[in-house]
């Protein structure tokens, strides 16, 4: 299956807005229609301080002359997000460099190995972060090291960059879970930025909020780089314990969230009764985990599209969105376009395209590609008859059972999760007292949907409930085992839920 065409998005935004959204095929080029079109409005407002995009490219060209080689290079950036991440990243990319997100939260040892398995020549820092580089200067002395904060009076140019350019490189997982880096050109983060931006009303000129790391590619290209694409003013929460009240204070439209944050927003409103995410906003734009229709039909009654898509490190963000949420909740959405797809007889997506890494970085996964060079998604997917994308499982967390039968948790789970009253949910394998193999469930309870309930009575009604749904499952789907939690299962940085690896 071959998705080219942007034409299916049209209808989801006005002809004028949607005429404004034009593909290309570098970061440079569109930095450069940035500042020219938008250059009085507000960029980024951090830490109590506002800038202009005409201020941070003043910045960015400044730092693109400390940044200066005999050559394209790769530039490691570790920074909180903040305005220095920002100004440094596009500095960077618009040098001809390629970035390399790492993680604040990486210590010496980490730092140091992510400079050698990334080829890094350049380090940026942020202050306050000198002892993450002891190793590095030990070891690494050829290293660059600059801080994020440093200034120069000399301004340098913007790079044109060719669409096959490398850009940025961004942790990943991969298929196998090791970490790695996936490089990712000019091209494939233009695609990802640009597809940000189709599917729903009022792209530009927005109030976005940023709560996601930059270091993760839903952070860098849905939040930070739509953001600018788009003309729109870019708060950075420098801590989401005060989400809330920089929420308060900025007001956004447009918030970028992954489920459990959405989920927790969501409790609180109903807690207080009061809108936690403020009266002002439009969208939230939700992946990086499954999106329970519950969320997307309880936004919808107060005003708010949640707007749910799919998409990997790999791809650049962004697969595929769901411009139709409350028609067809369980849905990840409609193809990008400039993307292939091809299901394997298992229901494994794989996929090629305009927005795909060009490898791997650090760490090859020679079966990461099939023979005709599709990307191995490791997702399990079905399309209905109107061309919705639907995720139905991971590849890696098949359970086989005895009976020869293969039961995808996730697909189980969808079952399990349809009531109000539960969150979250995981089907896994476990033992049974006589040794035998068995599917267990474990639950999340919404408190808010319960409330009416004596404590002590929800757990027993729960059972009795998902037992009803249970028997109506397949017979090689049954669980044998329901366990009412009475915490949040333990979470990824990503806040997807970890996996039970039994066996």
């Amino acid at each position: 299956m071959t998705f080219e065409t942007r034409e299916l998005f049209r209808k989801y935004t006005s002809d004028e807005e949607f005429e404004k959204i034009v593909e290309m095929d570098s970061v440079s080029e569109m930095w450069r229609k940035c500042v020219s079109e938008y250059g009085d409005r507000l960029a980024v407002s951090d830490d109590g301080r506002e800038y202009t995009y005409a201020r941070l490219e003043d910045d960015a060209a400044g730092f693109r002359t400390l940044l200066k080689s005999d050559g394209p290079v790769r530039v490691g950036i570790l920074c909180a997000n903040s305005y220095d991440f920002v100004k440094a990243y596009i500095a960077t990319v618009t040098s001809g460099d390629c970035a390399a997100a790492l993680p604040a939260h990486l210590d010496a040892p980490s730092v140091f190995g992510c400079c050698m398995m990334f080829g890094l020549s350049v380090l940026v820092y942020q202050p306050g972060f000198e002892d993450r580089l002891e190793i590095v200067k030990l070891k690494r002395p050829d290293i660059r090291l600059i801080r994020s904060d440093e200034l120069c009076d000399e301004k340098t140019e913007m790079v044109p960059c060719a669409a096959d350019t490398p850009c940025s490189i961004v942790f990943t997982g991969g298929t196998t879970g090791r970490s790695k880096g996936a490089l990712l050109s000019n091209g494939a983060v233009m695609q990802g930025t640009v597809n940000g931006c189709y599917g729903y009303h009022d792209v530009f000129f927005q109030r976005y909020l940023l709560v996601l790391p930059l270091t993760h590619v839903f952070g860098l290209i849905r939040n930070l780089l739509t953001s600018l694409y788009t003309g729109s003013a870019l708060f950075i929460c420098r801590n989401n314990k005060d989400m809330f009240r920089d929420i308060a204070v900025f007001r956004p439209t447009v918030l970028v969230m992954v489920p459990a944050l959405a989920e927790m927003a969501l409790t609180l409103s109903k807690k207080f009764r009061k809108n936690m995410l403020g009266d002002d906003l439009k969208y939230i734009i939700c992946g990086a985990a499954a999106v329970s229709p519950f969320l997307i039909r309880e936004y919808y009654k107060i005003g708010v599209k949640l707007l749910a898509g799919y998409g990997l490190t790999e791809t650049a963000n962004l697969v595929s969105g769901n411009p139709e949420s409350l028609a067809k909740p369980e849905s990840v959405g409609i193809p990008y376009p400039h993307q292939e797809f091809r299901i394997t007889e298992q229901g494994e997506l794989l996929i090629k395209g305009r927005n795909l890494m060009d490898g791997y970085v650090g760490a090859e996964e020679l079966d990461a590609y099939d023979e005709d060079g599709f990307f191995r998604t490791g997702d399990l997917v079905r399309l209905d008859d109107d061309g919705f994308l639907y995720i139905t499982g991971r590849i890696k967390e098949i359970i086989v059972l005895a009976n020869g039968e293969n039961v995808s948790p996730a697909e189980v789970e969808t079952y399990f999760n349809a009531p109000e009253f539960i969150q979250d949910s995981q089907v896994f394998e476990d033992e049974a007292e006589d040794g035998t193999h068995i599917l267990a469930l474990e639950v999340v309870p919404r408190a808010t949907e319960l409330l009416d309930m004596e404590p002590a009575d929800r757990a027993e009604y729960i059972k009795n409930e998902l037992e009803k749904i249970n028997r109506t499952l397949p017979s090689f789907w049954r669980v044998s085992r329901i366990v009412v939690r009475d915490s949040d299962f333990e979470r990824t940085p990503a806040m997807k839920i970890k996996r039970y690896r039994k066996f």
